[in-house]
């Protein structure tokens, strides 16, 4: 009775602030329910996201958002979000919905450190400054990076597919392709595709 309950609150409620009470949240319809939650800046937020088409963006506020476009957005009714918040971590569940025809745009404050764990398709990272933890099993990942010199640490690698890091200096291609730079910077960054392309720009 108790998740019924918030369920019914996300869908009639467009913005949740973070500091409520709850467990979980969760949205489905998002065309019909917009899905946007408050969340303080430097949080850790932890992505686990089913395959597809998805971009995460940075926002200049404190919200997390969800948003769907392209020709299957409004077939996207079984597409669920599922959200946690603990203090300075929050956790976000996507699943669900078309495979194709869909993309998913996540926006998130724009010093969030990110943690992002997706099988396979197609993740671009933009405009996010804090930390990040990505790895994609299958398909295409980019993260644009900034100015390098943020960075403490930075380590890539695909295990077959192209690796292309301008900013670092780096060109590889071919099987258990990989690099590492340390710097004095204050971020860190780790990066892996299984198969596919891994592109920091």
């Amino acid at each position: 009775m108790r998740r019924s309950a918030l369920v019914l609150f996300v869908s009639l409620t467009p913005l949740v602030p973070a500091g409520l009470p709850y467990s979980e949240l969760r949205v489905t319809d998002l065309q019909n329910h917009p899905f946007a939650v408050e969340c303080a800046p430097g949080s850790k937020l932890r992505m686990q996201l089913r395959s597809g088409d998805f971009r995460i963006i940075s926002r200049a506020d404190n919200k997390i958002s969800v948003r769907l476009d392209g020709k299957n957005a409004g077939n996207a009714q079984d597409l669920t979000v599922r959200f946690k918040h603990s203090d300075d971590d929050a956790d976000l569940h996507i699943s669900g919905g078309p495979r194709n025809g869909l993309q998913v745009t996540i926006e998130v404050p724009a010093s969030s450190m990110l943690y992002v764990r997706m099988p396979a398709g197609e993740l671009v990272v933009e405009g996010v400054s804090g930390d990040k933890d990505i790895e994609l099993h299958a398909g295409d990942l980019t993260i644009s990076v900034g100015n390098p010199a943020d960075y403490a640490r930075v380590d890539a690698s695909v295990l077959t597919g192209d690796l292309e890091a301008p900013p670092f200096g780096e060109s590889h291609g071919g099987l258990f392709r990989s690099f590492e730079k340390r710097g004095s910077g204050k971020y860190k960054l780790h990066a892996h595709v299984g198969a596919g392309s891994l592109t920091l720009r």
